[in-house]
């Protein structure tokens, strides 16, 4: 911090000179308004005002001096901006320290859902910059080779993912995670129409390419298409071709369903954008917002995953509600 010493009130002359005082008043301010002591020319006021008068110093610093008289009386009374600000500090430090991976959208839709206090997203927005609170996540993409295909389906989806109901489009892949310093394979299958996960299965890393992995996760999935009552509806199924998406056993595994098979054209993620980027964003999520410690399995810590991301985490393109709040809200099962 820079100390002042009397000179810098000085002219070249060597006189005090009005407009240096009050220039290096307003620096010291500066330095004051770290500590959340003085945060207005209102207050410089304030202090100097027992060497000048109220006139000169308004005049010098070209405010009104019925807007200080005005500040004067009401200095004392917080406005409902800071007592909103002041109330809202713990909410936001308690929902970032649960959730470090939120950015303010969210942290204000999980504000509102739990207390049911309505604020604007610019006001939640300011108070994590004064608490200097940031989203912990950071944004990447992931790109896969395709492996070697046996059977080959055109691109139906075209990157058309305009959906009326459940299970009508829905996409899956196996990605990479770690649980306690090992290696998993994670296969899931993503509804387009609400964004849930409705399949799931983990096992030890294969380089995504076992075989049992992927039959549990679309049994997983077969199975949530029957206890909803959708088996009889069609269901265009996309994916890129993975050597097991395109095997004969794959398909032969779910030809009783009513899917119909779609592809991404090779070496093509563009194709399939909805997977690629919840590949990236859902490990970025449990890597911050998970504790393995608290799990004993992975199967749990899984399961923990996809219950808060269907259940409890709310999805910007779905208006902030979560998927079985947007399913359910539109009477769908």
């Amino acid at each position: 911090m820079r100390y002042f010493s009397y000179n810098d009130y000085m002219d070249y002359k060597g006189n005090i000179d009005m407009n240096n005082y009050v220039r290096v008043e307003e620096e010291k301010a500066e330095y004051i308004l770290e500590d959340g002591e003085i945060n207005s020319q209102f207050e410089i006021i304030e202090i100097l005002r027992k060497e000048y008068s109220v006139k000169s110093l308004c005049e010098v610093m070209n405010i009104s001096r019925s807007g200080y008289y005005k500040w004067l009386k009401t200095k004392n009374i917080l406005n409902q901006y800071e007592i909103n600000r002041r109330n809202l500090e713990p909410l936001i430090r308690d929902i970032h320290k649960r959730k470090p991976s939120y950015g303010y959208h969210r942290i204000n839709y999980l504000i509102r859902k739990e207390t049911g206090w309505v604020v604007s997203d610019n006001l939640v927005h300011k108070v994590c910059k004064i608490l200097k609170i940031r989203s912990k996540a950071r944004h990447y993409c992931i790109y896969k080779k395709p492996g070697e295909e046996s059977i080959k389906y055109p691109n139906l989806i075209n990157n058309d993912w305009n959906t009326t109901r459940p299970l009508e489009k829905i996409t899956s892949d196996t990605t990479m995670i770690w649980f306690k310093r090992q290696r998993y394979d994670w296969t899931y299958y993503v509804d387009v129409f609400d964004d849930s996960i409705i399949g799931s299965d983990v096992k030890p890393f294969y380089h995504g390419v076992s075989m049992k992995n992927h039959r549990d996760a679309l049994q997983d999935m077969l199975n949530d298409k029957i206890k909803r009552g959708y088996k009889s509806q069609e269901t265009i199924f996309h994916s890129d071709q993975g050597i097991i998406y395109s095997s004969v056993a794959f398909n032969n595994a779910h030809k009783d369903y009513n899917i119909k098979r779609s592809m991404s054209r090779i070496g093509t993620p563009t194709d399939n954008p909805i997977i690629e980027s919840k590949n990236g964003w859902l490990k970025k999520e449990m890597y911050i917002d998970f504790n393995q410690d608290d799990y004993d399995t992975v199967e749990d810590y899984i399961n923990a995953i996809i219950y808060d991301h269907n259940y409890l985490r709310p999805s910007y393109a779905l208006n902030y509600k979560t998927p079985i709040e947007y399913r359910t809200q539109l009477g769908f099962k």
